[in-house]
Protein backbone atom coordinates (compact mmCIF):
# COMPACT_ATOMS: atom_id res chain seq x y z
CA UNK A 1 0.00 0.00 0.00
CA UNK A 2 2.89 2.36 0.67
CA UNK A 3 3.86 2.12 -3.00
CA UNK A 4 0.45 3.57 -3.92
CA UNK A 5 0.58 6.42 -1.43
CA UNK A 6 2.42 8.89 -3.64
CA UNK A 7 0.44 8.19 -6.84
CA UNK A 8 -2.79 8.50 -4.85
CA UNK A 9 -1.60 11.82 -3.42
CA UNK A 10 -0.97 13.12 -6.94
CA UNK A 11 -4.39 11.84 -8.05
CA UNK A 12 -6.18 13.49 -5.14
CA UNK A 13 -4.39 16.79 -5.70
CA UNK A 14 -5.26 16.90 -9.41
CA UNK A 15 -8.86 15.84 -8.79
CA UNK A 16 -9.40 18.58 -6.22
CA UNK A 17 -7.83 21.11 -8.56
CA UNK A 18 -10.08 20.05 -11.44
CA UNK A 19 -13.37 20.09 -9.53
CA UNK A 20 -12.53 23.44 -7.93
CA UNK A 21 -13.35 24.95 -11.34
CA UNK A 22 -16.88 23.57 -11.37
CA UNK A 23 -18.23 25.48 -14.34
CA UNK A 24 -15.35 24.38 -16.57
CA UNK A 25 -15.74 20.81 -15.30
CA UNK A 26 -19.43 20.70 -16.25
CA UNK A 27 -18.90 22.58 -19.51
CA UNK A 28 -16.51 19.93 -20.81
CA UNK A 29 -19.22 17.27 -20.59
CA UNK A 30 -21.85 19.58 -22.06
CA UNK A 31 -19.61 20.12 -25.07
CA UNK A 32 -19.51 16.38 -25.70
CA UNK A 33 -23.25 16.31 -26.41
CA UNK A 34 -23.00 19.07 -29.02
CA UNK A 35 -19.98 17.51 -30.70
CA UNK A 36 -21.66 14.11 -30.95
CA UNK A 37 -24.85 15.77 -32.23
CA UNK A 38 -22.90 17.63 -34.92
CA UNK A 39 -21.40 14.45 -36.34
CA UNK A 40 -24.74 12.68 -36.09
CA UNK A 41 -26.19 15.21 -38.53
CA UNK A 42 -23.08 15.03 -40.74
CA UNK A 43 -23.67 11.29 -40.89
CA UNK A 44 -27.32 11.91 -41.79
CA UNK A 45 -26.15 14.20 -44.59
CA UNK A 46 -23.91 11.49 -46.00
CA UNK A 47 -26.78 9.04 -45.63
CA UNK A 48 -26.44 5.70 -47.33
CA UNK A 49 -24.19 6.85 -50.17
CA UNK A 50 -22.67 3.73 -51.77
CA UNK A 51 -19.15 5.19 -51.71
CA UNK A 52 -19.42 5.92 -47.98
CA UNK A 53 -20.81 2.48 -47.21
CA UNK A 54 -18.05 0.82 -49.23
CA UNK A 55 -15.27 2.79 -47.49
CA UNK A 56 -16.70 1.89 -44.08
CA UNK A 57 -17.67 -1.69 -44.87
CA UNK A 58 -15.05 -3.15 -42.49
CA UNK A 59 -16.62 -1.17 -39.64
CA UNK A 60 -20.27 -1.89 -40.35
CA UNK A 61 -20.82 0.83 -42.95
CA UNK A 62 -22.07 3.47 -40.50
CA UNK A 63 -20.19 6.78 -40.52
CA UNK A 64 -21.63 8.03 -37.22
CA UNK A 65 -20.35 4.99 -35.31
CA UNK A 66 -17.01 5.25 -37.07
CA UNK A 67 -16.41 8.92 -36.32
CA UNK A 68 -17.70 8.93 -32.71
CA UNK A 69 -15.25 6.20 -31.75
CA UNK A 70 -12.49 7.99 -33.66
CA UNK A 71 -13.08 11.29 -31.88
CA UNK A 72 -13.57 9.72 -28.46
CA UNK A 73 -10.48 7.54 -28.41
CA UNK A 74 -8.20 9.95 -30.26
CA UNK A 75 -8.54 12.18 -27.20
CA UNK A 76 -6.04 9.82 -25.56
CA UNK A 77 -3.54 11.01 -28.16
CA UNK A 78 -3.99 14.61 -27.07
CA UNK A 79 -3.59 13.64 -23.43
CA UNK A 80 -0.58 11.43 -24.11
CA UNK A 81 1.15 14.14 -26.13
CA UNK A 82 0.22 17.14 -24.03
CA UNK A 83 -0.31 16.19 -20.41
CA UNK A 84 3.32 15.41 -19.57
CA UNK A 85 4.63 18.71 -20.90
CA UNK A 86 1.66 20.61 -19.44
CA UNK A 87 2.29 19.04 -16.04
CA UNK A 88 5.99 19.87 -16.18
CA UNK A 89 5.17 23.42 -17.21
CA UNK A 90 2.65 23.84 -14.39
CA UNK A 91 5.06 22.52 -11.77
CA UNK A 92 7.74 24.88 -13.05
CA UNK A 93 5.42 27.86 -12.81
CA UNK A 94 4.33 26.90 -9.29
CA UNK A 95 7.95 26.39 -8.25
CA UNK A 96 7.38 22.78 -7.17
CA UNK A 97 9.21 20.88 -9.92
CA UNK A 98 12.68 21.31 -8.48
CA UNK A 99 11.44 20.31 -5.02
CA UNK A 100 9.88 17.11 -6.36
CA UNK A 101 12.96 16.11 -8.32
CA UNK A 102 15.24 16.31 -5.28
CA UNK A 103 13.02 13.97 -3.24
CA UNK A 104 13.74 10.19 -3.02
CA UNK A 105 10.80 9.56 -5.36
CA UNK A 106 11.89 7.84 -8.56
CA UNK A 107 11.77 9.95 -11.70
CA UNK A 108 9.46 7.46 -13.45
CA UNK A 109 6.99 7.67 -10.54
CA UNK A 110 6.92 11.45 -10.73
CA UNK A 111 6.32 11.37 -14.48
CA UNK A 112 3.50 8.80 -14.33
CA UNK A 113 1.84 10.16 -11.19
CA UNK A 114 1.70 13.68 -12.59
CA UNK A 115 -0.54 12.64 -15.50
CA UNK A 116 -2.67 9.83 -14.07
CA UNK A 117 -5.60 12.18 -13.43
CA UNK A 118 -5.51 13.39 -17.06
CA UNK A 119 -5.81 9.83 -18.32
CA UNK A 120 -8.48 8.98 -15.74
CA UNK A 121 -10.53 12.02 -16.71
CA UNK A 122 -10.09 11.26 -20.41
CA UNK A 123 -11.35 7.71 -19.86
CA UNK A 124 -14.42 9.21 -18.18
CA UNK A 125 -14.92 11.55 -21.14
CA UNK A 126 -14.66 8.64 -23.58
CA UNK A 127 -17.32 6.79 -21.60
CA UNK A 128 -19.59 9.84 -21.82
CA UNK A 129 -18.99 10.06 -25.59
CA UNK A 130 -20.13 6.48 -26.05
CA UNK A 131 -23.02 6.85 -23.61
CA UNK A 132 -24.34 9.99 -25.30
CA UNK A 133 -23.93 8.38 -28.71
CA UNK A 134 -25.81 5.26 -27.62
CA UNK A 135 -28.63 6.89 -25.63
CA UNK A 136 -29.30 10.02 -27.66
CA UNK A 137 -28.26 9.07 -31.19
CA UNK A 138 -28.52 5.30 -31.52
CA UNK A 139 -24.86 4.28 -31.50
CA UNK A 140 -25.02 0.47 -31.59
CA UNK A 141 -22.42 -1.23 -29.40
CA UNK A 142 -24.50 -4.31 -28.63
CA UNK A 143 -21.99 -6.61 -30.32
CA UNK A 144 -18.89 -5.03 -28.78
CA UNK A 145 -16.05 -7.27 -27.65
CA UNK A 146 -14.86 -5.33 -24.60
CA UNK A 147 -11.71 -7.21 -23.53
CA UNK A 148 -9.76 -6.85 -26.82
CA UNK A 149 -10.79 -3.18 -26.94
CA UNK A 150 -9.46 -2.63 -23.40
CA UNK A 151 -6.15 -4.32 -24.23
CA UNK A 152 -5.84 -2.15 -27.34
CA UNK A 153 -6.62 0.91 -25.23
CA UNK A 154 -3.91 0.11 -22.66
CA UNK A 155 -1.34 -0.35 -25.43
CA UNK A 156 -2.58 2.87 -27.02
CA UNK A 157 -2.03 4.83 -23.81
CA UNK A 158 1.51 3.43 -23.47
CA UNK A 159 2.37 4.24 -27.07
CA UNK A 160 0.99 7.79 -26.89
CA UNK A 161 2.63 8.38 -23.50
CA UNK A 162 6.10 7.61 -24.85
CA UNK A 163 5.66 10.46 -27.33
CA UNK A 164 4.39 12.69 -24.53
CA UNK A 165 7.49 12.06 -22.41
CA UNK A 166 9.69 13.12 -25.34
CA UNK A 167 7.50 16.20 -25.72
CA UNK A 168 7.99 17.00 -22.02
CA UNK A 169 11.75 16.70 -22.51
CA UNK A 170 11.66 19.56 -25.01
CA UNK A 171 9.76 21.68 -22.50
CA UNK A 172 12.31 20.81 -19.83
CA UNK A 173 15.21 21.87 -22.04
CA UNK A 174 13.83 24.70 -24.15
CA UNK A 175 10.78 25.84 -22.10
CA UNK A 176 8.85 26.55 -25.30
CA UNK A 177 8.71 25.38 -28.88
CA UNK A 178 7.85 21.68 -28.71
CA UNK A 179 7.86 20.15 -32.21
CA UNK A 180 7.00 16.59 -31.12
CA UNK A 181 3.44 17.30 -29.98
CA UNK A 182 2.71 19.46 -33.03
CA UNK A 183 4.07 16.99 -35.57
CA UNK A 184 2.35 13.91 -34.16
CA UNK A 185 -0.90 15.68 -33.33
CA UNK A 186 -1.39 17.17 -36.79
CA UNK A 187 -0.17 14.12 -38.70
CA UNK A 188 -2.28 11.74 -36.59
CA UNK A 189 -5.42 13.83 -37.05
CA UNK A 190 -4.86 14.05 -40.80
CA UNK A 191 -3.56 10.55 -41.51
CA UNK A 192 -4.57 8.35 -38.58
CA UNK A 193 -8.17 7.62 -39.56
CA UNK A 194 -9.87 9.77 -36.94
CA UNK A 195 -12.52 11.31 -39.21
CA UNK A 196 -12.31 9.08 -42.27
CA UNK A 197 -10.85 5.65 -43.10
CA UNK A 198 -7.28 5.71 -44.37
CA UNK A 199 -8.36 3.58 -47.33
CA UNK A 200 -9.69 6.70 -49.12
CA UNK A 201 -6.23 8.33 -49.12
CA UNK A 202 -3.58 7.92 -51.84
CA UNK A 203 -1.29 4.96 -51.37
CA UNK A 204 1.74 7.01 -50.36
CA UNK A 205 -0.24 8.71 -47.59
CA UNK A 206 -1.49 5.34 -46.38
CA UNK A 207 2.15 4.24 -46.11
CA UNK A 208 2.86 7.22 -43.85
CA UNK A 209 -0.26 6.54 -41.77
CA UNK A 210 1.07 3.06 -41.02
CA UNK A 211 4.01 4.67 -39.21
CA UNK A 212 1.63 6.26 -36.69
CA UNK A 213 0.41 4.34 -33.61
CA UNK A 214 -3.03 5.97 -33.75
CA UNK A 215 -3.77 4.14 -37.01
CA UNK A 216 -3.42 0.73 -35.36
CA UNK A 217 -5.10 1.89 -32.15
CA UNK A 218 -8.29 3.12 -33.79
CA UNK A 219 -8.41 0.14 -36.15
CA UNK A 220 -8.25 -2.32 -33.26
CA UNK A 221 -10.74 -0.45 -31.07
CA UNK A 222 -13.25 0.08 -33.89
CA UNK A 223 -13.17 -3.55 -34.97
CA UNK A 224 -13.60 -4.72 -31.37
CA UNK A 225 -16.46 -2.35 -30.52
CA UNK A 226 -18.33 -2.22 -33.83
CA UNK A 227 -17.72 -5.69 -35.28
CA UNK A 228 -17.10 -7.73 -32.14
CA UNK A 229 -13.61 -8.67 -33.34
CA UNK A 230 -11.54 -10.86 -31.03
CA UNK A 231 -7.82 -10.97 -30.34
CA UNK A 232 -7.10 -12.97 -33.47
CA UNK A 233 -8.70 -10.40 -35.78
CA UNK A 234 -6.81 -7.45 -34.27
CA UNK A 235 -3.56 -9.29 -33.49
CA UNK A 236 -1.62 -7.39 -36.15
CA UNK A 237 -2.67 -4.04 -34.73
CA UNK A 238 -1.81 -5.11 -31.18
CA UNK A 239 1.62 -6.36 -32.23
CA UNK A 240 2.39 -3.05 -33.92
CA UNK A 241 1.36 -1.13 -30.81
CA UNK A 242 3.52 -3.38 -28.64
CA UNK A 243 6.52 -2.93 -30.93
CA UNK A 244 6.08 0.83 -30.98
CA UNK A 245 5.86 0.93 -27.18
CA UNK A 246 8.85 -1.36 -26.64
CA UNK A 247 10.99 0.84 -28.86
CA UNK A 248 9.79 4.30 -27.93
CA UNK A 249 9.09 4.06 -24.18
CA UNK A 250 12.68 3.27 -23.11
CA UNK A 251 13.98 5.87 -25.55
CA UNK A 252 11.60 8.49 -24.17
CA UNK A 253 12.66 7.81 -20.56
CA UNK A 254 16.34 8.07 -21.49
CA UNK A 255 15.70 11.38 -23.26
CA UNK A 256 13.74 12.72 -20.30
CA UNK A 257 16.46 11.66 -17.84
CA UNK A 258 18.99 13.48 -20.00
CA UNK A 259 16.76 16.58 -20.10
CA UNK A 260 16.38 16.60 -16.30
CA UNK A 261 20.12 16.11 -15.81
CA UNK A 262 20.88 18.92 -18.22
CA UNK A 263 18.38 21.24 -16.55
CA UNK A 264 19.86 20.46 -13.12
CA UNK A 265 23.35 21.15 -14.40
CA UNK A 266 22.25 24.46 -15.94
CA UNK A 267 20.20 25.36 -12.86
CA UNK A 268 17.12 25.94 -15.03
CA UNK A 269 14.62 23.52 -13.44
CA UNK A 270 12.57 26.36 -11.97
CA UNK A 271 12.80 28.62 -15.03
CA UNK A 272 9.86 28.94 -17.40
Amino acid sequence: MSALRKPMAFLKKDFLLEVSYRFSFVLQFTGIFFQVAMFYFVAKLLGGAPSVHHALKAYGGNYFSFVVIGIAFSSFLGVGLGSFSTSIRAEQMMGTLEAMLVTPTRLSNIILSSVQWDFTFTALRVGVYLLVGAIAFGLDLSGANILPALVALVLTVIAFSSLGVISASFIMLFKRGDPIAYIFSTSSTLLGGVYYPISIMPGWLQDISHLLPITYALEAIRLSLLEGAGFTAIAGNLVNLVLFSLIMLPISLVIFSFAVGRAKKDGSLSYY
